[in-house]
């Protein structure tokens, strides 16, 4: 077997957020890719099929994990959390995040089918993401495809953007330090602020290093902010669609975040 085979991708999305597939259709796609473990991060949500913080499906082990989406006030950063434990704590930051995601994807539906004249057929509901709203688009008659219902409506800058709320940085800590097993930053260099960014990382337990996007990406510099802060380095696809293993963990670089999450239920 070699030993370069990608045997953990912890950064994946379901249908509960803005992913494709449903949290059987992930383990199943997991076990197909040669996979022995996935997380699934949806985006300020636990999964609600997943009942414990590691599951064995598909002979595949699938860790229930959030990417949790908070403000350090240079800038909005995403956070793993990985091997969650439910809290009343938890649950209800993540319900009323969910709340206003709702009422967020009712109002970009609403200004996008004004401009457009379209009735895209969505309907607002817990989970709904500007990437269901796109995917929308592109199916429709308006004359934008995915990546154009982003680059000219929905994206930072677009006309029909709406800002949502976010969980403020040392709020979102706490909340993960006390139901996950292993929090750590996502995709550093996808920030405008990458100092900063490690710097909010190093107070973590791990930063994610391995991952298939982004311009400008210093593999050695992600590696020494890890080993100066004792940092495990983590690593996964993001998939929203179909395909994994686009990216992870060999089991070689897995086995200390391993030793960090319980065995499955």
């Amino acid at each position: 077997m070699s030993t370069d085979r990608i045997v953990a991708d912890l950064h994946a999305h379901t249908t509960v957020s803005d992913g494709t597939m449903t949290a059987d259709e992930l383990a199943a796609t997991a076990a197909d890719a040669g996979l022995d473990w996935v997380a699934v991060t949806d985006h300020d949500r636990i999964h609600p099929d997943l009942d414990a913080p590691v599951v064995e499906r598909e002979g595949v082990r699938v860790v229930r994990g959030i990417e949790l989406r908070v403000d350090a006030g240079f800038e909005r950063l995403d956070l793993l959390g990985y091997a969650v434990e439910r809290t009343a704590a938890l649950d209800e930051e993540t319900a009323r995040l969910q709340a206003d995601r709702q009422r967020r994807g009712a109002a970009i539906l609403d200004a996008v089918e004004e401009r457009l004249g379209v009735d895209l057929g969505v309907e607002p509901r817990p989970g709904l993401g500007r990437p269901h709203i796109a995917r929308a688009i592109d199916e429709s008659e308006a004359p934008h495809d995915y990546a154009g219902a982003f680059d000219e409506l929905i994206g930072n800058h677009g006309p029909c953007y709406v800002a949502r709320e976010v969980t403020e940085l040392e709020r979102g800590v706490e909340l993960l330090r006390d139901a996950c097993a292993v929090v750590g930053l996502a995709h550093p260099f996808r920030y405008d602020d990458v100092d900063a960014a490690l710097d909010v990382a190093r107070e973590l337990d791990a930063v994610e290093r391995f991952y298939p996007y982004g311009r400008g990406v210093d593999d050695a510099r992600v590696e020494r902010v890890a080993v100066e802060s004792d940092l495990l380095l983590t690593g996964g696809s993001d998939a929203h669609e179909r395909t994994l293993a686009e990216a992870g963990l060999t089991a070689e670089a897995f086995a200390p975040v391993r030793d960090r999450l319980p065995d499955s239920s």
